[in-house]
């Protein structure tokens, strides 16, 4: 890995922060996905509670790591509010296999409607994050998720809780130019090469949101982009994103290498996208780039496995 630095794809303290917890900005995340988990649950109303009071405790059943309390948290304030719930563990903690996350209490048939949403999103997120731990021991500060998630921003939190990196929070948090986006803006321009240096030499860096990502698909374009950046560097512009998408690891350490021969290397992040697997992560982490992005940490994922107890049950 070239540079020590977080690189600009740690966006995740826009979605919380361990003094604060949820942002505004996680808390509309919440809102949006409990309530679409509960109505495919049949639940559209919230539970008034009732007389029948039962305790429970919900406990791990392997080891990881726990997100999803929050989430949780607001679920019960606005749907069952009757329920009480004492966590143990709260989020970004690691449990083992058999300990207590969490204890409950209520109206019997109110917990026992809001068992499985509770379950689906506390496994969902804590095994998101515990895969994003796994990936990000391996290669600390690189490993990024991308926009191809299942739960939108609260993957994302997942993920950032579990040491990975965010990547793009939306859409327009940061400006990312791929074969289409120029091809489609540069019609009259031939040759993928030149419509890399023309939008570089044109682009208003102002517009670009949280930093500015351009895609290559051979060496030359990595050189033609990093080179055109590094003038433009002269005016003060943040450095250049370089995806090497589906590049492999011995032809990023190719790119890296040239690009440091040139004295180029430190106007760019070089970011690798595509068939990046667990198995070859080593080999990925050593090969000079600053970021490794991919949705194997949060598509996928097996949740962790949790359940819920009742009392003498």
């Amino acid at each position: 890995m070239a540079d020590t630095r977080r690189p600009p794809h740690d966006r995740g303290h826009l979605l919380w922060s361990a003094e604060d917890g949820p942002t505004r900005m996680l808390q509309g995340s919440f809102d949006r996905w409990v309530g679409a988990v509960l109505a495919d649950d049949g639940i559209d109303m919230p539970f008034m509670g009732g007389n029948d009071a039962v305790e429970a405790t919900i406990v791990a059943r392997a080891d990881g790591i726990v997100v999803g309390t929050a989430a949780i948290d607001h679920m019960l304030q606005i749907w069952a509010p009757s329920l009480k719930i004492s966590w143990q563990a709260s989020d970004g903690k690691r449990v083992v296999k058999d300990d207590e996350i969490a204890s409950l209490s209520g109206d019997r048939e109110t917990l026992l409607a809001m068992e499985r949403s509770i379950l689906n999103v506390l496994g969902q997120l804590s095994g998101i994050a515990t895969e994003a731990k796994r990936w990000s021991a391996i290669a600390p500060g690189q490993i990024a998720c991308t926009r191809k998630t299942i739960w939108g921003l609260m993957d994302k939190w997942a993920v950032h809780l579990g040491g990975g990196l965010t990547h793009r929070l939306q859409k327009n948090d940061a400006l990312m130019i791929k074969e289409n986006d120029l091809a489609s803006m540069l019609q009259d321009v031939d040759g993928h090469s030149n419509r890399i240096a023309q939008f570089l030499q044109e682009v208003d860096v102002t517009t670009s949101g949280a930093f500015l990502e351009i895609e290559v698909r051979e060496n030359k374009e990595a050189v033609i982009a990093a080179a055109v950046w590094a003038q433009r560097r002269e005016e003060g512009v943040k450095k250049l994103v370089v995806m090497l998408d589906n590049f492999g690891p011995e032809r990023c350490q190719e790119v890296a290498a040239e690009l440091v021969e040139m004295g180029l290397r430190e106007h760019v992040v070089l970011e690798a996208s595509g068939g990046i697997e667990f198995e070859h992560l080593e080999q990925w982490h050593e090969c000079g780039l600053d970021v490794l992005s991919t949705s194997a940490i949060n598509r996928g994922v097996p949740p962790l496995d949790v359940s819920m107890l009742i009392t003498g049950a």
